[in-house]
């Protein structure tokens, strides 16, 4: 087994600009993405909805109504289609559970709906996270994602853990646990430890041919008590 760390000895300022530099970098990967994908999905989508529409309005105008129904309903179930992938953006960026329901909500949904599609077995148990402050939990959620994604990216595993546990008061540890084939890339790693450096919090990975474990420790955290 190999561990490594991303919170050992303080960092030099250079090494702390490198992993602000790694963290924007991740930010901007991830905004080019969302921009691709809004141009080249819901936006094309809904300028070929607005097509149908005209043309429906050119056949109702002419009393072709028959076609006219066609085609209103090829752009119904394109609309659907495209509400879905809105849904599904909106709920990676800011999911309404967490905001309404808590972390465990949040990351029920999460979990369900990726490994669902990937065939992968997911075992929950975080619901002290539940206590903690609100903008904890939303670092934590995206934490989870990203090391979620980022298993999926390199397997996809076939199973996926996450637990959170607490040895005195204040404190908490939570582990993710994933079998993907591959270790985690550099970059993917620098993303978490700076996540995990935001909240004051030091993280450790541990990479062996039966997957791997991340272990995120955090002291002091206020609660919404």
């Amino acid at each position: 087994m190999k561990p490594s760390s991303t919170n050992g000895s303080p960092a030099s300022d250079d090494a702390d600009r490198d992993l602000a530099e790694h963290v924007l970098a991740a930010e901007q990967d991830e905004r080019r993405r969302i921009a691709l994908f809004l141009h080249d999905g819901p936006v094309q989508s809904l300028s070929g909805v607005a097509l149908m529409l005209d043309a429906t309005l050119d056949l109702v105008r002419r009393g072709d109504l028959e076609q006219a129904r066609e085609i209103l309903d090829r752009a119904l179930g394109r609309t659907r289609t495209t509400v879905g992938e809105l849904r599904d953006l909106s709920f990676n960026l800011e999911p309404v559970a967490l905001r309404d329901h808590g972390f465990t909500a949040a990351v029920d949904a999460l979990t369900q709906s990726r490994c669902r599609e990937h065939r992968i077995e997911v075992s929950l148990d975080v619901a002290r996270i539940d206590a903690l402050g609100e903008r904890t939990q939303a670092a934590l959620y995206q934490i989870v994602r990203e090391a979620l994604e980022e298993a999926i990216r390199r397997g996809p595993p076939s199973r996926f853990e996450v637990a959170a546990t607490a040895d005195a008061p204040g404190a908490l540890r939570l582990v993710i646990r994933d079998d993907a084939p591959t270790e985690r890339r550099r970059r993917a790693l620098e993303v978490l430890g700076e996540r995990a450096r935001t909240l004051g919090a030091t993280l450790t990975l541990d990479h062996d041919v039966g997957g791997t474990t991340m272990s995120l420790e955090l002291r002091g955290q206020p609660t919404d008590n």
